[in-house]
């Protein structure tokens, strides 16, 4: 098992964490195996999102042995009311629900306090400026939670936190699926039948790539959910690519984006957590995800930038990805918007610098012809 440092918390974890959402409704034993399955392979790094009072205290009573090796995930605003979970901000539910958490868990200080589950711009800025932020805040100063985190499938939420200095942690769900898709503020658009009907879906959406790199720069930590989008991605299927991938490729492409420090992959059993730790052994062929989805016969990549940086060096010491990508965010535009001419204009090089050498090229998995991008670039900008 490999291990990263959480951004600027210095907090170091596993590359792959324990996602233990499928632990609901089953004894207490299958949580004890799974831990400790955990705790063989090096995984130091559980999330626990739900609310459900026996996956709490299941969790607390198998770390508790060993909890001074576990970093630990809980959340905020996640509450059980009529024997069922529901998401709110009334702090007369928070509190509580909170504080259960804590019982439950046998603990006197969490290490991340999330602020569950955000996808709507409202709702972060009532959250922002309310009771809640100010509760969160009175519970670092206690020294009840050691770092304030947030959690959001939607990437203008994900900027937003990463420009906040309060937000240490960010969990983001990211895969390859997801990732074509721009700003959504209801996670279950992703799920419907025609979600990928466009034909435009063919590359990673750069407000994402933008995303990462901002949560690489800030220092904000960056976490990984729904690596599998829901597991459609392991079934030709379900994946909208028409193809498979295996978990192996999954966690790769989730680790290789800017900012990632580690992924939760949620199991139901023991074989099911050992086929991701597969990664920890696999070869690079059997990481690689990039000629799968170039050549997919549903939404190919080829041709697509993904930012990846497989590109790179560049001979002219271009900043390839980071150049598309600003590219790719103007393009759509009557005009270049101002903050993206500025963002460009401040690179040390840029499209103009590139001596057409064809390097880049050679080494780009998903055969970009990044030479006639690059004129394509100088003649927007140049405008």
């Amino acid at each position: 098992m490999k291990y990263r440092k959480l951004g600027n918390t210095g907090v170091e974890v596993s590359e792959i964490a324990f996602g233990a959402e499928f632990l609901v409704e089953r004894p207490y034993r299958d949580t004890e195996v799974l831990i400790k399955a955990c705790e063989e392979h090096g995984i130091n790094f559980v999330d626990c999102w739900m609310s459900e009072p026996d996956v709490r205290s299941h969790l607390g009573k198998a770390i508790k042995p060993n909890r001074e090796k576990w970093v630990i995930q809980g959340h905020i605003g996640a509450t059980w009311q009529n024997n069922q979970y529901v998401r709110t901000r009334e702090m007369d539910k928070v509190i509580p629900a909170f504080e259960d958490f804590m019982e439950r868990f046998q603990i006197d200080t969490l290490d991340f306090g999330m602020i569950h589950y955000v996808d709507q711009i409202d709702d972060y800025n009532e959250i922002i400026n309310g009771q809640f932020i100010e509760y969160v805040r009175k519970l670092k100063e206690e020294g009840t939670i050691a770092h304030i985190g947030l959690s959001t499938h939607n990437p203008d939420i994900g900027l937003l936190a990463a420009q906040n200095p309060e937000i240490e942690l960010l969990m983001f769900s990211i895969n390859p699926a997801f990732d074509m898709f721009g700003p959504m503020e209801d996670i279950e658009e992703y799920r419907k039948e025609d979600a990928y009907g466009d034909e435009k879906l063919s590359s990673i959406n750069p407000q994402r790539a933008e995303l990462y790199e901002s949560c690489e720069k800030s220092g904000t930590a960056l976490t990984v959910m729904k690596g599998f989008a829901g597991g459609n991605l392991l079934s030709a299927e379900t994946s909208p690519f028409g193809v498979v991938l295996t978990p192996v490729q999954c966690i790769h492409y989730a680790l290789e984006q800017k900012g990632v420090s580690s992924i939760f992959v949620g199991v139901k059993t023991v074989d099911e957590l050992l086929e991701s730790l597969k990664y920890c052994e696999a070869t690079e062929n059997e990481k690689d995800y990039a000629e799968i989805l170039r050549t997919a016969p549903k939404h190919s990549f080829e041709g697509q930038c993904t930012y990846c940086g497989h590109c790179t060096p560049c001979t002219s010491e271009i900043d390839i990805s980071m150049v598309i990508k600003l590219f790719d965010l103007a393009k759509n535009h009557d005009e270049v918007p101002a903050s993206i001419r500025e963002h460009y204009n401040n690179l040390k090089y840029d499209a103009t610098d590139c001596s057409a050498c064809g390097d880049c090229e050679e080494r780009c998995p998903f055969d970009v012809a990044i030479v006639d991008v690059m004129e394509n670039i100088q003649c927007l900008f140049s405008q």
